[in-house]
């Protein structure tokens, strides 16, 4: 019957809904190919430095180029670095490359310069090319290396105040927190421009070594001062590590001067640069056709020399940057050693929640119709405490569990409030960050109680990133249960999904809303998770990102409400372990491997057993009249919680379900998102075994 139904369904789904899902999981999926040996240092935390290579592409002629690519590579190995050279080969990005592949960019004759504005073209048209600093930059954030090592920058060409001619370098360093280390700015570029513009990006920007004179590439001065400087690799790794820490989203400059010895022959160079310069104005060349230009030209007016030089310049940036990266590692570690309990105090590991957390203004109107136009509607406005994350994190805290909550905050005038109310959780680690708003939400309620509207500010979710959660790689790999929402970045989510595959945790994802519900599946990411539990429009989001089939519109009666949800929820399951749908009034239906008449919620526990099954199992929600109900915007959290809390205690699947059901319905009745009266006595095995329960239906699945 359901495959029946499924096939029914099938034939709804419209062909712009599959065109729709193609390009999603075309820029979303599949682009990026990390190295084998580059994931295993960064899973393992040791150091990696990204490698940029427009200089292997459009900076040396073959085969010097490929010679001078594994020279550097070889450095970074050697001052105990994973190097990780970044390239796009056929339409993918490649962090970290083989030696096959770095011989096929030295020597191919039309790779593509490829910076932040290049990318969608490249890909698509399955091209390859070099990568720019900017290029690289991203694809280092994306894979989550900070320290990355280039040559130096491009800049604000001079003029560049009439031809507004200005390197995505630096527009890059003051969006994307990754550390660059290079030789400062190329000389033809007005390089005190190049140094107000990185202040305007709010990018840190240090010069290397006992001097704050910005470095000039070929030159070690450039007239210019930095406005900070740092006196060793370890100074420059604590620099890397409160940006990168503060959560800013900008990346650092660390501007090292050219090798002492290759000084002298920085003044001919200059001379050299302006004649280069001169030329390629007269001979028309603008844009990012310049510097390849100078650069082989230089080589010509020099007899080489300048070659030399940025050789040893590009050798002296890898050592550096590749100590820096050291530094870096070995700062990161210590701080995870110290967080981890120390033997004597050790109690049973955590779960850990990562997600949202929001202040939440609640109206709800008084009148049964709310009025449109602008006029103003009699109701009860509350402020309260939400977001889904800490929503999990509350409830499972008021239920006995304690959890690690991974989250974000500001420092503003909602701080104070946010870490009274959460006095009862485990709030020590969450990021408290200056500068940001903290996330607001307002929800207009009908009298009803059903949500009408909602607005939410909610951009510091953006700080969740996979450089602050992996600082707790220890507490998530012995948690017992990870929790993250949907209001987590992608890459984060991506992150802790690799985590679970390499260490078999058991993940639990919940899909937030509609739009965000889809982000694990927009890769293969989706298949480490363990449990989900969307409503049916969220089921139905993440089938269209699959390119599953869909129904044309989604049922109303229980009957049809169900047998849709088990369509699909049923392709999900050759990869998770349980479908958790909630269905509002109609209750929560669980879909998984049954044996015996009962849907395991325990990763493992059917998996070898040939006799267990697919099931759906229907579980009623508890009735509660209309005027009891005064806010809906927690009641999925709380019976989401519920279930967890009775699985973190070992609890069978109709006890855990059911405590999810009380922890519902006493925060449908409560203001607050999650009730105060939900508690280890209101919610326990014992409440559920005092009350009657309405029977549950089971549907094969098979």
């Amino acid at each position: 019957m359901i495959r029946k139904t499924m096939l029914s369904l099938g034939r709804h789904m419209s062909s712009m809904a599959r065109g729709t899902t193609q390009v999603r999981r075309l820029l979303h999926g599949g682009y990026v190919r990390i190295h084998p040996s580059v994931q295993e240092a960064l899973v393992e935390g040791r150091p990696v430095v990204a490698l940029e290579s427009t200089i292997i592409t459009h900076g040396m002629a073959y085969p010097l180029n490929l010679s001078m690519a594994r020279e550097v590579e070889e450095i970074v190995r050697t001052n105990g670095a994973v190097p990780a050279t970044v390239g796009i080969l056929r339409g993918q990005i490649h962090v970290g490359l083989t030696d096959e592949e770095l011989e096929f960019l030295a020597s191919s004759k039309n790779a593509v310069k490829v910076s932040r504005r290049d990318f969608p073209f490249v890909l698509s048209q399955g091209l390859s090319g070099g990568t720019t600093v900017s290029g690289t930059m991203i694809a280092a954030h994306k894979a989550g290396i900070p320290v990355f090592v280039s040559g130096g920058i491009g800049g604000v060409h001079r003029d560049g105040e009439n031809t507004l001619d200005v390197s995505a370098d630096l527009t890059e360093l003051g969006r994307t927190p990754v550390a660059v280390v290079a030789a400062g700015a190329k000389s033809i570029l007005d390089i005190g421009r190049t140094l107000e513009y990185l202040e305007t990006q709010g990018v840190c920007v240090a010069a290397f070594g006992e001097s704050r004179e910005f470095p000039a590439f070929f030159s070690r001065q450039s007239g210019f001062q930095a406005p900070y400087h740092v006196r060793d690799e370890e100074e420059a790794a604590k620099l890397i590590d409160s940006a990168l820490g503060l959560g800013l989203g900008s990346g650092v400059l660390i501007a090292v001067p050219c090798p002492q010895e290759r000084a002298a022959q920085g003044q001919a160079i200059e001379e050299a640069i302006q004649q280069a310069l001169s030329q390629a104005r007269s001979k028309g060349i603008t844009g990012k056709e310049v510097t390849p230009f100078l650069l082989q030209k230089l080589v010509e007016l020099t007899d080489g020399k300048s070659l030399d030089s940025n050789l040893a310049l590009i050798q002296n940036n890898a050592r550096v940057g590749s100590c820096i990266a050291v530094a870096l590692s070995k700062l990161q570690k210590a701080r995870r050693e110290r967080n981890l309990p120390r033997p004597g105090d050790m109690t049973a590991p955590q779960p850990v929640v990562i997600g949202g957390i929001n202040v939440d203004f609640i109206a709800k109107a008084q009148n049964p119709d709310i009025l449109g136009g602008g006029q103003t509607n009699a109701g009860r406005v509350r402020r309260t405490f939400g977001g889904v994350g800490r929503n999990l994190a509350d409830c499972l805290s008021r239920l006995g569990q304690t959890p690690l909550l991974l989250s974000a905050v500001g420092k503003d005038e909602h701080l104070e409030s946010v870490l009274h109310y959460c006095h009862h959780m485990d709030v020590s680690s969450i990021l408290q960050l200056e500068g940001k708003s903290t996330a607001t939400y307002c929800a207009v309620i009908t009298s009803a109680g059903e949500l009408s509207v909602g607005l939410g500010d909610m951009d510091i979710h953006h700080q969740i990133t996979e450089h602050y959660v992996s600082q707790f790689k220890e507490s998530l790999c012995q948690a017992p249960l990870v929790c993250m929402d949907g209001n987590v970045p992608l890459s984060t989510i991506q992150y802790v999904c690799q985590l679970a595959r390499e260490h078999q945790l058991a993940v639990y994802y919940e899909p937030t809303d509609e739009n965000k519900a889809s982000k694990p599946f927009l890769s293969d990411s989706w298949k480490a998770l363990t449990y989900i539990s969307p409503n049916l429009q969220e089921l139905r989001a993440i089938n269209r990102t699959l390119g599953n089939p869909l129904p044309a519109e989604l049922p109303s009666r229980l009957e049809d409400v169900v047998q849709a949800a088990v369509a699909l929820a049923c392709p999900l399951l050759a990869h998770l372990h349980c479908v958790v749908v909630t269905l509002g009034a109609h209750g929560v239906l669980l879909c998984g491997k049954s044996l015996g008449g009962s849907i395991s919620l325990y990763p493992g526990a059917h998996e070898q057993t040939a006799a267990a099954r697919l099931c759906a199992a229907h579980y009623p929600a508890i009735p509660i009249g209309r005027e009891e109900i005064v806010n809906v915007s927690g009641a999925g959290d709380s019976l989401m919680a519920g279930i967890l809390a009775g699985m973190l205690a070992k609890h069978d699947t109709d006890t855990c379900v059911r405590m999810g059901l009380l922890a519902a319905s006493l925060s449908l009745r409560s203001y607050e998102p999650i009730s105060p009266e939900i508690s280890t006595s209101s919610v326990s095995q014992e409440q559920v075994q005092s009350r009657s329960w309405p029977e549950v239906k089971v549907w094969n699945m098979d």
